[in-house]
């Protein structure tokens, strides 16, 4: 029998749980160079990255990344780890979908995820709030990885969705950056 692939929900988020902040705001998460090769280790580790439009949107300009002479060593790798990673979009609104290992996916994001981590592979990256909230209302979500900053944003997109019934976790790791910023890594129980 093949194991079954996890679905990692794993974002930047505020003290207060945001993952933007009331205008949209993300500049508060970016990485330091530290953050950004441990952010490049775990996306090597991924066999595909899940996206909603919006963040799909937000994601698709790390296509063209390695075009940027200014741009860092530490986002030249992530640009190619993107790059040769499969992508799944869903959306309901979007006609096409255009890059290397890019799929579109138009309906039933739950019933596609669940077909997916049933296939042979690496585990799944989920990204964004409102694909990780359908997923999370569904029970698909295997692990939660917040990287933490020492901010305080009010209000904003929340990391979880409101939830009729809790979720019980498991502690399985955590790290402090030299930026400050506190990664914990939690397992669905």
């Amino acid at each position: 029998m093949t194991p079954i692939r996890k679905l990692i929900y794993s974002m930047g988020v505020s003290l207060d749980g945001f993952i933007a902040g009331p205008d949209g705001a993300i500049d508060w998460a970016a990485p330091d160079e530290e953050l950004h090769r441990f952010h490049n280790m775990q996306a090597r580790e991924v066999g595909a990255q899940l996206y909603g439009r919006r963040m799909w949107e937000a994601m698709a300009p790390w296509q063209t990344a390695s075009e940027r002479p200014s741009a860092g060593e530490p986002t030249l790798e992530f640009a190619a780890i993107w790059r040769d990673t499969p992508k799944v979009v869903f959306s309901r609104t979007l006609e096409q979908v255009e890059g290397p290992l890019v799929t579109l996916v138009r309906g039933g994001a739950a019933e596609e995820v669940t077909r997916l981590k049933e296939q042979p592979g690496g585990d799944l990256a989920v990204g964004g709030a409102g694909l990780a909230a359908t997923m999370i209302e569904r029970g698909l979500v295997d692990e939660y990885r917040l990287f933490v900053s020492p901010v305080v944003l009010g209000g904003g997109t929340p990391y979880l969705p409101a939830l009729t019934r809790g979720i019980d976790l498991e502690l399985l790791e955590t790290r402090t950056f030299g930026s400050r910023v506190v990664y914990l890594r939690y397992r669905a129980v």
